[in-house]
């Protein structure tokens, strides 16, 4: 069997941001699992908000149909999602929103989502670990452009204190849902590729 190529990225670009954070534990985590991956910045693909008359008159932006070569090329993929506002960052939501735009002939719509195993996880200061945001971003994913994602999340409340000065995540209840994520990612992935 094949190794499963798995892409991760966080909705944030801040420097120190806590879902950049997450994204890099992820990364050790699948890489430990056996799992080949390539992490992203959003910064390297950047859009202009979306509008249909600009994807009307100029097409789709570049860097999102690399995105969706990039998705396409993965088996799966995990996302860090900060909440801002009870949902999920500007950036993000205009990523998707651009990503799920392209579909070649004979492809499905939103087709950079399908054939693919999703996961979500948050990282955020406040005490719920940024699962109001998750609760959005599921919605966009599996009702908005039909993605399927794992029932497991990674939540961190209280984020500030979750990582050590190296920016590893601490032992504790978050450490053991990301063990269980990636277990049942890669354990769909497998199941996909079968």
């Amino acid at each position: 069997m094949r190794t499963p190529r798995i892409l991760v990225f966080a909705g944030s670009t801040r420097t120190g941001s806590y879902n950049g954070r997450l994204a890099d534990h992820m990364v050790q985590c699948l890489e430990a699992a056996g799992a080949e991956v390539t992490r992203i910045s959003l910064a390297d693909y950047p859009l202009p908000i979306f509008n249909a008359d600009l994807e009307r008159e100029e097409g789709a932006p570049e860097n999102s149909v690399r995105l969706k070569a990039l998705f396409q090329r993965h088996d799966g993929i995990f996302i860090a999602s900060p909440e801002y506002n009870t949902s999920i960052t500007p950036l993000l939501k205009n990523t998707l929103d651009w990503v799920s735009r392209l579909s070649e002939d004979g492809e499905p719509p939103s087709a950079a989502f399908k054939n693919r195993v999703f996961a979500v996880g948050a990282a955020s200061p406040g005490q719920f670990g940024g699962m109001r945001g998750l609760i959005g971003l599921r919605t966009i994913l599996e009702i908005g452009v039909g993605a399927f994602v794992i029932p497991e999340m990674v939540s961190i409340p209280k984020a500030k204190d979750a990582f050590d000065e190296d920016g590893r995540l601490k032992e504790g209840p978050p450490t053991r849902h990301a063990d269980a994520l990636v277990k049942r990612l890669l354990a769909e992935v497998a199941l996909r590729s079968g």
